[in-house]
């Protein structure tokens, strides 16, 4: 993987640039009990009664639930009109989370994850068993953990997924190491206390064995142009996932890490939104 810490903090920038979001009709805001805090998860219902598909949503590094450029915000009415529900939730210390940015870990984030597919599985409106995942950057790095380790995802997509993670905040992993947290300094945001657990499990974990574990769909999503995550990435999500006989790439031509969302031209974002609303309504 080709992570950059430099185009990251740029691209992390343009979030805080986002347009604040306002919820529209059929979405709802909850606090979802989780395994030890409170889970800030956004959800959307399409028309009728269902049961309906649902896919739940993980966001990037420092990021929150409406992603960048609200992308997430944009992307769950789209599935909602294709009668897929969704639940869009905010990481530990990220978002309207009440807790400090120490208490998420690869694993940590994982469970949030299954903590809202639990909620969204107990709505009625919702099948149990037509479930999807969807992560960004490192929200995929979590994704494929998450699918890897627990049956009944039925399908996974990933925007610019980054696979491999134990590169990345090198210089910081001493600081870790010696106080149980390091300080990650943002231009645009207050830091980021990173615990010295996200450094052992980015480290330790081996997200292509994971995710050699899972059977379901797999799609693998980059921009042809995106400095972050290398998009030649797709290739080895794709060789990772041997276990699933429904696994595909797509490079969209001309597209960054955010898929031009701030650049004013929404070409790429809006195809990045068609493919997966089409994959999930395929595979779900």
């Amino acid at each position: 993987m080709n992570l950059h810490p430099a185009a990251l903090t740029t691209v992390l920038c343009a979030t805080l640039l986002a347009t604040p979001f306002s919820a529209q009709a059929g979405e709802e805001v909850v606090m979802i009990d989780g395994a030890t805090h409170k889970i800030p998860t956004t959800v959307t219902l399409p028309e009728g009664d269902g049961p309906f598909p649902f896919v739940v949503m993980f966001h990037g590094t420092g990021s929150n639930r409406h992603e960048a450029g609200n992308g997430y915000d944009l992307l769950a009415p789209k599935l909602a009109e294709a009668g897929i529900a969704s639940a869009r939730f905010d990481f530990a210390g990220n978002g309207d989370s009440e807790v400090d940015y120490t208490e998420y870990t690869l694993t940590g984030g994982m469970q949030d994850g299954l903590s809202v597919i639990d909620y969204m599985r107990g709505l009625d409106e919702t099948a149990d068993d037509r479930v999807g995942v969807l992560g960004w950057s490192q929200g995929g790095t979590v994704t494929m953990l998450t699918a890897g380790r627990n049956p009944g995802i039925s399908s996974l997509v990933t925007w610019a997924g980054a696979l491999d993670m134990s590169g990345f905040g090198t210089d910081l992993y001493e600081e870790a190491k010696e106080n149980g947290f390091a300080v990650m300094e943002f231009e645009w945001r207050t830091p980021l206390n990173v615990s010295i657990d996200w450094f052992e499990e980015v480290r330790n974990i081996d997200i292509a064995e994971e995710l050699g574990s899972y059977d379901g769909a797999v799609l693998a999503i980059a921009g042809a142009n995106d400095t972050v995550v290398d998009p030649a990435v797709t290739n080895a999500i794709l060789a990772a996932a041997s276990s699933s006989d429904n696994a595909d790439k797509q490079i969209i031509p001309d597209a960054d890490h955010t898929f031009n969302i701030f650049s004013g031209d929404m070409t790429a974002f809006d195809a990045l939104i068609k493919l997966t609303v089409d994959r999930f309504s395929d595979t779900l």
